[in-house]
């Protein structure tokens, strides 16, 4: 009894600690060590063979689409791509729902939340019109977040026209919460612990939309107890079929299956869309959101322009980029060497005057230091937009972010966490005042020409965990819009870290009523977040952050 007894205790103990080092121990440590305990005497499962499929390609663009359409009246030259930014929630949703309105051929969807709630609801009951009218609909989702959405998902894929993926799927446990998915599949974390952060919506291969917001209340600044401050830009032009190449390696990796061979649905398709549409109308009497004129760059909805045949957008030179969807079988190093983080961090790094990042988790490390370092004895300008502590919704990252705070502003550089109270009160920047502001946008300027948008964090997570997306864009004209929005939150939503006078601890300026405010300790953060991260943070390696 004692050896079994001793070598039990071994085994949770090291499951522990490998559950530990995920940013999902920060957010469901209860469950997670009953989910273990019980695992470890049940036994563990682990994924089914793959099953065969056939491959899929996006279908090539008709004229007799009427995105095509505007997309080549809008087009100056073949060989450019036209950008619209969407720095406002509610024209980003409204830009998805209006390009699947007018979808006639195909609509190719990927995102790494897709939510049971209103804004998932409309986005999926367009998408079901789409399909009813005979538009091809492939949706890939990654799986860690579907166990409110698994079998709306699953009755969504037996109507015609639909097909629907998952990415890295959980083998058992589909009907419990997250922690039971992950405690009956124990042998398989490392697999489960990557993940496809991607974020991708791609209409009759003519306009794309790419950039951070996942499908969900609160990244469209609707969410009730938090709204996230993004960024989306709708795409259109050369870098388009890029991006649908993108979705089709995606689509057809052997990491990523139809979600029949880990969800079947035994009913009849009428009665799968019976029961489809009544869970799709759980939120109809919530009324629609109501879109502003215009937003804080001064466009207004994109239907507006799309019912005159003509789009306007600002127009370059892009290139889409992505991590391989295998990024999730290789070691950390391999993962870094091809990932789309290394790219972007290079270009950042080489940047010859300016740099502009925001990024809701921000972790340099001690080579991003010495980066850091060599750009300022270049005399390039850096400046970062984060979260604060009280800001943030990972508070274990902000142990590893707040590490490197120092050498950074030693470095000279001009630093920002965005504050949740003073966001909330700028008006432009669409948040609902009953809702704490959190910076989700990533995105770079650099030397004022050179944008880059995507899903991508600064961070070691997006490095070598999850899979990432994005796209840069060489226009001087978009990195003045971008600069435009990113003061917005920098100026007016967040607080500036300086160094104190005494040169040993930092400080937090923010203007208020055009008065100066100093504060010396952390703002709006309390006790308990302080004493959460002081103990869990000895935890948590960096590199899994």
């Amino acid at each position: 009894m004692i050896s079994i007894f001793g070598a039990l205790s071994s085994a949770v103990g090291q499951v522990l600690r490998r559950l530990l080092q995920t940013r999902l121990a920060d957010l469901h440590g209860a469950r997670l060590l009953s989910a273990v305990l019980l695992a470890v005497c049940a036994g563990c499962s682990t994924l089914p063979a793959s099953v065969p499929r056939e491959p899929s390609l996006a279908l090539p663009a008709r004229s007799d689409s009427a995105l095509v359409r505007i997309a080549k009246a809008s087009t100056p030259a073949p060989d450019v791509s036209g950008v619209r930014l969407l720095p406002l929630g509610l024209f980003s949703l409204d830009a998805r729902l209006e390009l699947i309105r007018r979808a006639q051929q195909s609509l190719d969807v990927q995102y790494y939340v897709l939510d049971d709630d209103d804004t998932g609801h409309r986005l999926l009951n367009a998408i079901v019109a789409a399909a009813e009218r005979g538009v091809r609909v492939r949706l890939l989702v990654d799986d860690l977040y579907t166990t409110h959405t698994h079998r709306i998902l699953a009755m969504l894929a037996t109507l015609p026209n639909v097909q629907v993926h998952l990415f890295n799927p959980f083998c058992c446990a589909r009907d419990s919460g997250l922690a039971s998915r992950f405690g009956v599949a124990l042998l398989d974390f490392e697999r489960l612990n990557q993940r496809m952060h991607n974020k991708l919506f791609i209409a009759d291969g003519a306009f794309a939309i790419v950039g951070g917001r996942n499908i969900a209340d609160e990244y469209f600044q609707r969410g009730s107890q938090a709204s996230f401050i993004d960024m989306d830009a709708l795409v259109a032009g050369a870098v388009v079929p890029d991006l649908a190449g993108i979705f089709d390696v995606y689509w057809n990796s052997p990491v990523v299956r139809p979600i029949q061979s880990v969800e079947p649905v035994t009913t009849q398709t009428e009665e799968a869309m019976s029961s489809l549409r009544a869970q799709l109308n759980r939120f109809r009497d919530q009324a629609p959101p109501v879109l502003p004129t215009v937003d804080v760059l001064g466009y207004g909805p994109v239907g507006d322009e799309f019912d005159v045949g003509r789009i306007g957008l600002i127009w370059g030179r892009a290139i889409a980029l992505a991590d391989p969807p295998d990024k999730v079988g290789r070691d950390m190093g391999a993962a870094f060497s091809s990932s789309l983080a290394k790219r972007a961090l290079m270009k950042i790094w080489e940047a010859k005057t300016e740099v502009v990042v925001t990024s809701p988790y921000f972790i340099p490390g001690p080579s991003g230091i010495k980066a850091i370092q060599e750009m300022a004895a270049r005399q390039v300008k850096m400046t970062v937009l984060t979260n604060s502590l009280a800001a943030t919704d990972e508070p274990l990252v902000h142990v590893g972010y707040s590490r490197y705070r120092q050498a950074m502003v030693d470095a000279g550089v001009d630093l920002y966490e965005l504050s949740p109270s003073r966001s909330i009160r700028s008006k432009r920047l669409g948040l609902a005042s009953s809702s704490a502001g959190r910076l989700h946008a990533k995105t770079a300027v650099i030397d004022r020409r050179e944008v880059f948008i995507g899903s991508m964090n600064l961070d070691p997570r997006s490095r070598t965990q999850n899979t990432e997306i994005g796209i840069f864009v060489e226009s001087p004209a978009l990195a003045r819009e971008m600069l435009r929005v990113i003061n917005i939150s920098r100026l007016q939503g967040a607080y500036r870290v300086r160094q104190s006078p005494n040169q040993k601890s930092l400080q937090w300026l923010a203007f208020d009523d055009e008065k100066e405010m100093v504060l010396d300790e952390e703002p709006e953060s309390d006790l308990w977040l302080h004493l959460h991260n002081l103990i869990f943070g000895w935890f948590v390696p960096e590199q899994l952050l």
